[in-house]
Parts: structure tokens; sequence; C-alpha cells
């Protein structure tokens, strides 16, 4: 919400032709409040003025000489810096009324002046206008916030990354459907799976062996997008050699939470004969 010091605070120019118009409607803020109206009688000086100072309304005159009011209204849209056209027409003319509106008038004054009118007419317009601001400025804070949030998450997970590659055999990530999207470590040394990293796709050069229940039970985890932690899975090889990897995961989400795959740490477990003896 709006206060009322914020509104009288408001930047107005008064452009128009006739002294005594200008000197009536600078009367009639100032005593409405108003502590930040300026104005001007020259048309060409408007777009410079707004481009500098940023006004939060124009009283416009459309009938200006050399460059008239919608040919000052067609030059206060190049301003990219500000494409919200914050414009009060001044008119006798009731058919430039519809005119005007088409052109971007955001409403208009009728001369001569109805003062409680003007007056009326000025604060709405004025509360719309501040009001347009504080969203775009809420609106561009969000995005910023939203920009270096995204940059701590992805030193965090960088971090995570470093951390769990120095306390594990191997680090992995799967997309959604499964397929090894970064592998690091002596996974391929280690289980014999040959993973194409980053290309989307894996293929298993043996995939007999590995014991059907704990596969089993691993997969309904990961169908069912659990985190699973130390999770033990056993393969025979082909000459009969037995081993136990302890894995763990999570399930990785969107901004949108949508599901976008795993990802994890695994290490060999040894036989307590082989620790100790990797021990000396």
């Amino acid at each position: 919400m709006l206060s009322a010091i914020e509104i009288l605070k408001a930047s107005i120019l008064i452009v128009d032709d006739q002294e005594a118009n200008v000197t009536l409607l600078e009367l009639l803020l100032s005593e409405a409040g108003y502590t930040n109206v300026s104005s001007t009688m020259n048309s060409l000086e408007v777009c410079a003025l707004h481009r500098k100072n940023h006004y939060d309304l124009i009283l416009l005159d459309l009938q200006l000489p050399i460059m008239d009011g919608f040919q000052v209204m067609e030059g206060l849209k190049t301003n990219v810096d500000d494409p919200y056209l914050s414009v009060i027409v001044l008119t006798a003319q009731p058919g430039h009324k519809l005119r005007a509106l088409q052109a971007g008038a955001k409403d208009f004054i009728s001369k001569p002046f109805d003062l409680i009118e003007v007056k009326t007419r000025i604060h709405n317009i004025l509360e719309v206008r501040l009001l347009y601001k504080k969203l775009a400025s809420y609106s561009k804070r969000l995005e910023q916030e939203v920009l270096e949030r995204t940059a701590e998450l992805r030193e965090s997970e960088a971090r995570f990354r470093s951390l769990t590659e120095l306390a594990s055999d191997w680090y992995w990530e799967q997309d959604e459907s499964g397929n090894f999207t970064k592998v690091s470590g002596p996974v391929q040394e280690m289980l014999g799976i040959k993973v194409d990293t980053l290309s989307g796709s894996n293929t298993s050069e043996k995939v007999n062996g590995w014991d059907k229940l704990q596969r089993a039970e691993l997969k309904e985890k990961i169908s069912a997008r659990e985190p699973f932690l130390d999770f033990l899975l056993s393969r025979t090889g082909t000459d009969g050699s037995q081993q136990t990897f302890r894995i763990s995961g999570q399930p990785m989400f969107s901004q949108t939470a949508s599901f976008i795959g795993y990802r994890g740490i695994g290490v060999e477990v040894l036989p307590l004969k082989q620790q100790a003896g990797s021990r000396h």
C-alpha cells in the first residue's frame, strides 16, 4: 500500500504553452500538498526532461506549437528505460479524448479545469503509477535473489561433489531415465561396467552376477523416488569372486519439483583381511 506522503512526493511535469494554465496547475498542486512539481512551455524539451528526471506523471496539453501532444507521446514511447507511459492529457477538444487514450495516455482532464476533477484524476493516476513502480522494483529484487540463490546452490553442489568424491570410491549421477550422466572414480574397473559419461546412455559389458533380490529392492526404491543410505549390493564374478558395494543415493528435483534423476556415492566393502592389509 502507498502512503499519502509517497503520493505527494511524486514527481510531476506540467507541459502547456499557456503560462496562465501552467500557473494555475502549479498553484493547485502546491495547495494539494505536492512538493515535486516542475513545468515547461516547450514541447521539444519533454522527452529529454523525462529521460533525465523519470517523472511519475506528465500533464500534457495536446494543442502545442511545433510538436503537439500526440507527437510528444510518440517520443516518450521510445524511452526504453521506462515503458510505462504515465500521461494525463489536457484538452478542450472532446473529440481528442479517445484518440489520446488510444495513443497511450492514461487519462484526460478537460479544459476549462474543474479543480476537484483535476486533483482526483491526478491522485488516482499517481497511485497506479507508484504501485506499478513498486511491483517492478519487487520483481527486479526477486529476480536478483533467485540469481544469487542459484549461484549459491551451484557452489554448494560443487563443494558437495568435491567432498563426496574424496570420501568415496566413486560419485555418480543418473538422469530421469536411469542413464549415467556423470561418473567419477574407478567404477569401470571395480564394477566391470562401461559408462559413456555425459552421453546420457550407459551399456553393461556384464550384467549377470548381481544379487537379484538386492537389485529388485534397489529398483523399487528408485522407482518410488526414495533416498537410500549404505545400501549393500553384491555381485559374483565369472571367476567366482565375490564383491560387495555400499551405495547411497538421493533423488534430484528441479525448481519446479520435477524429478530429474539421482546422484550418490559408492564404496567397495572389502573383506576384513583386505581391510587390514590396506592399512599396512
